[in-house]
């Protein structure tokens, strides 16, 4: 699955190209220096230990945070860009608190995943919701159920069928697994790895290291700030550095 995946994707232009990104909290630069690219339809993750600087990268290319080096989306500078133009170009965030619209239902706050494409004028919101239903089955069985009421692993689903309802080119997902049974990991694993076939290219970033590089073709380690290790999933899944730190000294 990764290796032929990426050579694939090499063949083809980035996605998403960062070179040299550098994010800074008053004078603690947060992440340094940091490179990497997203090829279409390819799952890259970036892992790494707490306060390393994961979460604040994928704000920094969200446009959230003020940064400097070169970012690129589709082969143009999105450093000027608004937060509400790069989704508008296909660039889409699952933060990790997973904030819903509590006193709106399923259905609804789904709807709201769709407001870019709506003001854009387009009308394919139903074909959106058909897809998402299709993905997410119990999400469709609790349509009219108010947000509020879900579960922990029901509102992961819904954030990310939100986050797709605005039909996104790349799909950065920020510790889509956090406080989740096993169960609903895997479930929710699964439907990222199926959005490959889609086209959607993913940036997971993930402290469960072992499912990440599972599910993903090309994995960055960060640690500190900055770019420690980097290589297909594959070969860092084998790496006796990622072993001991990130997956417990052994392979299963």
């Amino acid at each position: 699955m990764s290796s032929t995946t990426h050579t694939r994707n090499v063949q083809s232009a980035p996605l998403i190209e960062v070179a040299d990104l550098c994010v800074s909290y008053g004078k603690v630069e947060a992440v340094h220096g940091v490179s990497l690219k997203l090829m279409p339809g390819q799952i890259a993750t970036v892992i790494g230990p707490n306060g390393a600087g994961k979460t604040t990268l994928l704000a920094a290319i969200m446009g959230q945070l003020p940064s400097s080096g070169q970012l690129q989306f589709s082969g143009q500078d999105m450093r000027s860009l608004e937060v509400e133009s790069r989704v508008e170009r296909g660039l889409s965030l699952v933060p990790e608190k997973r904030e819903l619209f509590s006193a709106m239902t399923v259905e609804d706050n789904l709807l709201m995943g769709a407001y870019t494409r709506f003001s854009q004028g387009l009308r394919d919101h139903a074909q959106g919701l058909t897809e998402v239903y299709q993905r997410f089955a119990r999400l469709k069985e609790r349509r009219t159920q108010l947000a509020g009421t879900l579960s922990g692993g029901e509102r992961a689903m819904l954030v990310l069928g939100r986050a797709l309802m605005a039909k996104p080119k790349v799909l950065m997902l920020d510790e889509p697994s956090l406080g989740l049974a096993p169960l609903i990991v895997k479930e929710i694993f699964h439907i990222v790895a199926d959005l490959r076939s889609s086209g959607v290219a993913v940036l997971l970033v993930e402290q469960n290291a072992r499912a990440a590089l599972q599910v993903s073709d090309y994995g960055y380690v960060l640690e500190t700030g900055r770019l420690s290790l980097e290589g297909p999933s594959a070969q860092l899944a084998n790496d006796p550095a990622v072993m001991a730190t990130y997956l417990g000294g052994r392979k299963r």
